[in-house]
């Protein structure tokens, strides 16, 4: 596990200040660091960074999406958009995202949903239920990381299935186990490696997903507070992914 490595792992945004600034100097970078190919687009290659990495590894390789299952994604953010396109690697029959937001769930099916729930009115779950004839989700992705969509999982979630936590959680969860006992579930949680990454780079060069798309706004780096508001209201905004240029 590269990212819990006693010597190295989570460095940057975390044991000292992450890389919103012109120049950079990366620990450990002889094995950190990889070479970008020649002529590929910059802005997807951010994307390569952090949020293609976590929605493919947390989310659908520890939510062990397979073809023909079906997968619920709690949160049409920027992970749980890249969890959806990098689901589709493994054929699910069907992909369902979750949010409250219309404009990304709008974004969720130009992406490859196959169905999307507005869980603003509470009746998710039902609705899910519904979809599925009952049965659930083969793989619940929570990519949120508050009290009310873990839980949503819990509900959501099909006998023998996986709860895929990807959301960072800074406050205590409910874990109900009086209804889940004896559902045959895993739950399983994760802080990305990266491990994919040099996959994903190749998969992204080749032209078979798109992560640039993710891309909704663009600001100068003295304009850096500009794109942490327009980030902060995302509704409005209509933002996902937000691009700083650092020259």
């Amino acid at each position: 596990m590269y990212s819990l490595c006693a010597n190295g792992g989570w460095i940057l945004g975390h044991l000292i200040d992450g890389t919103q600034a012109e120049y950079v100097r990366t620990p450990f970078a002889d094995t950190s660091l990889y070479k970008v190919p020649q002529g590929m687009d910059e802005e997807a290659l951010v994307m390569l960074s952090d949020i293609l990495p976590t929605g493919f590894e947390c989310g659908v390789l520890n939510g062990k999406v397979r073809p023909g299952s079906t997968v619920a994604i709690v949160g049409a953010g920027p992970i749980g958009l890249a969890a959806l396109l990098t689901a589709q690697f493994y054929c699910p029959a069907e992909i369902i995202m979750i949010d409250l937001d219309e404009n990304r769930l709008a974004t969720a099916k130009q992406f490859g949903a196959t169905a999307t729930i507005n869980s603003s009115d509470g009746q998710a779950a039902a609705a899910i239920l519904k979809l599925t004839g009952g049965r659930g989700a083969d793989t619940a992705i929570e990519a949120v990381g508050i009290p009310a969509t873990f839980e949503l999982c819990e509900e959501i979630v099909a006998a023998g299935g996986v709860i895929a936590n990807v959301g960072v959680h800074g406050t205590q969860v409910a874990l109900h186990l009086e209804r889940l006992w004896d559902r045959n579930i895993s739950i399983t949680t994760r802080l990305v490696d990266t491990v994919s990454t040099p996959m994903l780079l190749k998969t992204v060069q080749s032209g078979k997903i798109d992560p640039k798309r993710l891309v909704t706004h663009r600001f100068k780096l003295e304009a850096i507070m500009e794109a942490y508001e327009t980030f902060a209201n995302a509704a409005e905004s209509k933002a996902l992914k937000v691009i700083i240029e650092a020259s």
